[in-house]
């Protein structure tokens, strides 16, 4: 987005932390300790410092978070004061750095627009990373108090923008900012992944799971998935990092026709997704509409059918629905059922593949959506 903005003429600084994501550790170019600063993607990015756990869990994930929260916050004061922009735009997760996002705004006159990816603290309840009761109470009613503060609240599905109205956001400040994908860096390749020829899958059918591997995922269901794909010669390749990682390696350690890659550079996410015939997308069901997978947009650019695991009615099952197969989520049986109907059939995986690739173009293209997020930034300022 920073990178869209810039070439449009916009200026614009971040403040960010130093990248650590999804390994849980600090690049070796970058400090966890020091405040630093370099240009990228027509943008100066200001690297705050943060504590970076090596397990994260509920209470480790909380002191991280309330690091980067505290040591960005003199950064953004600062840039208030000195630079005084007219928009400041802060992303959630992490809803731990709002407060000082917002603060800075109101120091200069500023708009104040937070965009929610994901609602972390109702998914921390839900999946059992954080205890609830009447601590649960306290928090998401400071939660919600937070964000009717703001000038613009945005998210990245329908669902998520009712649950929105839900926590007490006036309508004519919520509204829909779904996430996208460049569809010209991510296209159908006219013939085979050159990972196909590495991985010695030629002529083999793949089923790929390409994405973060963290609690939210689900990601322990392609566990079951293993051998029964193996048995019918399809190719389950996982690639990836994060928190539930070491516990697929253990599971999956020596399965026939399994095949584990790092995360790949940036460069080769198109050959990546397309090594795909199948993409795979396991959701826990407790997660349903507090998260959109973000991953969803390349697997429908890449033009391959997807088989997720989705309960009817929710935000997931409506963008699946007509390019790809659902199965209800945490269901490792179905999810087999469905791959394996799919090997079986080519024919069908290109008509899905097809309809994946539309959908990806008329309503997840990068160009429609961020353009009508810029005019609605600029209304925003003039107003």
């Amino acid at each position: 987005m920073v990178a869209w903005l810039a070439a449009r003429g916009h200026d614009l600084r971040v403040i960010a932390a130093p990248p650590y994501y999804p390994d849980w550790r600090i690049a070796a170019d970058h400090s966890a300790w020091l405040w630093q600063r370099e240009r990228l993607d027509g943008a100066l990015v200001l690297r705050s410092p943060l504590y970076v756990p090596r397990q994260p869990r509920g209470a480790t994930r909380l002191v991280h978070l309330a690091s980067f929260a505290a040591t960005s916050l003199p950064v953004a004061l600062f840039e208030a004061v000195a630079w005084r922009p007219q928009l400041v735009f802060t992303v959630a997760p992490a809803l731990a750095s709002a407060p000082g996002a917002l603060l800075a705004a109101r120091l200069c006159g500023a708009k104040a627009w937070l965009h929610i990816q994901d609602f972390e603290v109702d998914a921390a309840f839900s999946l059992g990373l954080l205890s609830g009761g009447g601590w649960q109470r306290a928090v998401l009613g400071g939660e919600a108090a937070l964000l009717r503060r703001f000038d613009r609240v945005s998210t990245i599905a329908e669902a998520m923008v009712e649950r929105l109205a839900a926590k007490g956001v006036p309508s004519g400040r919520r509204g829909l900012f779904r996430n996208w994908v460049d569809c010209q860096a991510i296209r159908p390749l006219d013939g085979a992944s050159k990972l196909r020829a590495e991985l010695g899958l030629d002529g083999t059918t793949v089923a790929l799971y390409a994405g973060a591997m963290g609690e939210k995922q689900g990601v322990e269901t392609l566990i079951e998935l293993a051998g029964p794909l193996a048995a019918a010669g399809v190719a389950l390749v996982l690639a990836g990092a994060g928190a539930a990682r070491p516990r697929l390696e253990a599971a999956l350690a020596g399965r026939p026709g399994v095949h584990l890659l790092a995360v790949q550079p940036a460069e080769r996410l198109n050959e990546l997704l397309n090594l795909a015939d199948i993409h795979l997308l396991p959701q826990r069901a407790d997660a349903a509409d507090l998260v959109m997978p973000s991953k969803l947009t390349g697997m429908l650019a890449s033009g391959r059918p997807v088989v997720a695991g989705a309960a009817p009615g929710t935000e997931l099952y409506r963008a699946i629905e007509g390019s790809g197969i659902t199965v209800p989520p945490g269901d490792g049986a179905a999810m087999t059922d469905a791959v394996l109907a799919l090997a079986r059939d080519p024919q069908r995986r290109l008509t899905l593949g097809a309809a994946a690739r539309a959908r990806a173009l008329a309503e997840w293209d990068r160009d429609a959506i961020l353009g009508a997020v810029e005019r609605q930034m600029r209304v925003l300022v003039d107003a």
